[in-house]
């Protein structure tokens, strides 16, 4: 069984906040407040600007790489197995930590309702929140998308409300520090609370469930970065602003208070029904995306294969229930402020892995390494981030570098027993050594693996091109067609079919020579050009028995493919381009084309050379190659002109 592809942007985008806004902004703001003072605010906003070195880095990794597994697969296809396996656990153990701190946090504010819980009470009900998550997760990604969509909206519209009547309330006072507080303390607070945003980027472990991942996936990280940072900061300041310093330090439910002093019992009411919504949000979502990395793991044989199994319902059951089981252990064994500060750890390291897989990806100049999105300020911003990063881990304290180290040296233990010298797998690191070396010690296999994702990232398959040529518009001229006729008969059907102006598709054909590429051979051409918009591909067959002169530069031909595409179906367009000069070189395909009877066996024709010629089992690198140089006579062609200086050899 496969995962399935059932998450869109609006899923994107409620996965990746929910993962963020939990304890961390419900319960931590009380511990953090404790050692910055009313500079918790500028913690949150440094933890907040150092997350975004990774953001962009994950952004054009995941556009690159949408497969299942996120930083796991990042670090290990830049790094290798080993640092895959350090990785891959890291993110694993991370998330469930976190998770595992937000479901406490539904026992913690089930003490408003009953005072009388004991500390053992509090983490069974946690327990019970775990394993009600599990089931939601086991019966289906698209289902717990749905759960977190209509949480994460319901508790955006309270939050917003939570701003709006509490600013009403504030005494400027409060923001006056009691003590001295050094810019150590706000750096030390700032990766304290850095476990808050660590869920921004996490929606990459479940890359390989997201439609349209190239633009679903980067779009749906910066959009709940932006909104749950700037709802961070409001919050932590009405909260700052409301509440009195000595009871801000001794509660564990600071934003409840804060809607005491705005809006009274009903204020305590809503903010405790937003804070349950958020740690079911973020419980719901840490199962969903931590899940994936042993997943991913089982499949590349670091773990055992088990955990790659996928159910009938397109879910990773065994990953999921083992994901549960060490959850359900953090929450009874382990000490609230110490695994808070321990996962906030892991994720720093995972941070910088990240960002050094975009340096090692970028370095190794593999010629499948294609993202969708490029990250910005290359590497001044990945640099920034690893010493950020760095900086902030060794501000944490002793204990949770101590964990961390004993995580770390358990992760490389459990390599060389495991999978050490049972897996033998190219990383870009080896092609950059390659590179400055000069000595060849790779055989590409990384660039074929990446070849794989691209075709499966752009829906390049064969028989989305068959259903193409099954359905598209047959033209079928009797007489001499010249140019403007051409355009104009061409025009009107692909119009209807792109929803776009026939008047500019007209122009477009008429000036192709400047606007399209144009290939002809003996007896046939191919016109192509892009057009604005996404997910618009379109073919277009004609024939002209006595022949259309579709340009003056060109003799008349009988057959003419029209090929156009919006610029995100790149990859699908270039393919289908060498595809059809393929089908027209086939032995006799000029003259099956000319004695057809009718538009339908024409198109059969198409179809018929398609299997004839066995293009499904082509040599993919030959089209590559091919494809490559399109792509280059276009980029150049691009470049020349906007200095408007295009020639005829480009034309």
């Amino acid at each position: 069984m496969k995962l399935k592809k059932e998450l869109g942007l609006l899923e994107v985008f409620c996965i990746s906040s929910g993962a963020m806004i939990s304890s961390g902004l419900f319960v931590l703001p009380a511990i953090a407040y404790s050692k910055a003072g009313p500079y918790v605010i500028f913690a949150y906003m440094l933890a907040g600007i150092l997350v975004i070195p990774t953001i962009l880095s994950k952004a054009e990794l995941v556009t690159a790489m949408p497969k299942t597994g996120g930083v796991y697969y990042f670090t290990d296809r830049s790094m290798g197995p080993m640092m895959g396996t350090l990785g891959g656990l890291a993110a694993w153990f991370s998330l469930a930590f976190k998770s595992a701190f937000a479901l406490l946090g539904i026992g913690i504010f089930a003490l408003l309702f009953n005072p009388g819980l004991t500390i053992l009470q509090i983490k069974i009900i946690a327990v019970i929140c775990v394993l009600i998550f599990t089931v939601v997760n086991l019966l289906g990604v698209k289902l717990a998308g749905r759960i977190q969509t209509f949480i994460v909206i319901t508790l955006l519209v309270l939050l917003t409300l939570y701003v709006i009547t509490g600013v009403f309330f504030i005494d400027s006072s409060r923001f006056r520090p009691e003590t001295s507080i050094g810019l150590g303390s706000v750096f030390a607070t700032a990766g304290l609370v850095f476990v808050s945003y660590a869920g921004t980027t996490k929606i990459a472990a479940v890359a390989g469930e997201v439609k349209d991942p190239g633009r679903n996936l980067p779009l749906g990280m910066f959009f709940s970065w932006g909104v749950v940072t700037m709802l961070y900061i409001m919050v932590i300041f009405v909260t700052v602003g409301t509440v009195a310093p000595g009871e801000l330090r001794d509660t564990l439910t600071p934003i409840t208070l804060g809607g005491e002093v705005s809006m009274g019992l009903f204020g305590i009411i809503i903010m405790s029904f937003a804070a349950i919504l958020a740690y079911i949000s973020t419980g719901n979502a840490g199962i969903l995306a931590a899940s994936r990395d042993p997943m991913a793991m089982g499949k590349d044989d670091l773990l055992p294969r088990t955990f790659g199994n996928v159910s009938k319902r397109g879910t990773p059951w065994v990953a999921i229930l083992f994901t549960s089981a060490f959850m359900i252990v953090v929450v009874l064994f382990l000490d609230l402020e110490d695994f808070v500060k321990t996962a906030s750890t892991l994720k720093l390291i995972l941070f910088i892995l990240a960002n050094l897989a975009l340096i090692f990806m970028r370095e190794s100049n593999i010629r499948h390494y294609r993202p969708k999105y490029k990250a910005p300020f290359y590497p001044y911003v990945q640099i920034f981030g690893i010493i950020g990063y760095g900086f902030l881990i060794f501000q944490m304290g002793s204990v949770p570098l101590m964990i961390t180290g004993i995580f770390l040296a358990c992760g490389l233990g459990w390599y060389f027993i495991y999978a050490h010298g049972k897996i033998k797998r190219e990383y870009a690191l080896l092609h950059v050594v390659e590179r400055v070396i000069g000595i060849k010690s790779t055989d590409h296999l990384l660039d074929e693996e990446l070849r794989e994702v691209l075709i499966e990232r752009d829906n390049i398959l064969e028989s989305r091109f068959e259903q193409n040529i099954k359905k598209c518009t047959v033209l079928d001229l009797k007489y001499f067609v010249p140019p403007e006729e051409f355009a104009e008969k061409v025009a009107e059907p692909l119009a209807k079919h792109l929803n776009m102006s026939e008047d500019e598709l007209y122009f477009r054909l008429i000036n192709r020579e400047k606007k399209s590429n144009i290939m002809v051979r003996p007896g046939f051409a191919v016109i192509s050009f892009h057009i604005k918009g996404r997910n618009k591909f379109e073919i277009e067959l004609v024939r002209t028995k006595r022949g259309a002169r579709f340009s003056d530069e060109f003799p008349a031909v009988r057959a003419a493919f029209i090929v156009v595409s919006s610029s995100d179906e790149q990859n699908f367009y270039l393919h289908s381009l060498m595809w059809m000069v393929q089908i027209a070189e086939t032995v006799d395909f000029e003259k099956e084309w000319i004695n057809a009877k009718d538009s339908n066996e024409l198109r059969e024709i198409i179809l018929k050379s398609w299997r004839k010629r066995g293009i499904e089992s082509l040599d993919i690198k030959e089209i590559e190659k091919g494809s490559q140089e399109i792509i280059k006579i276009e980029e150049k062609k691009e470049s020349k002109e906007i200095k408007g200086d295009i020639d005829e050899e480009d034309r």
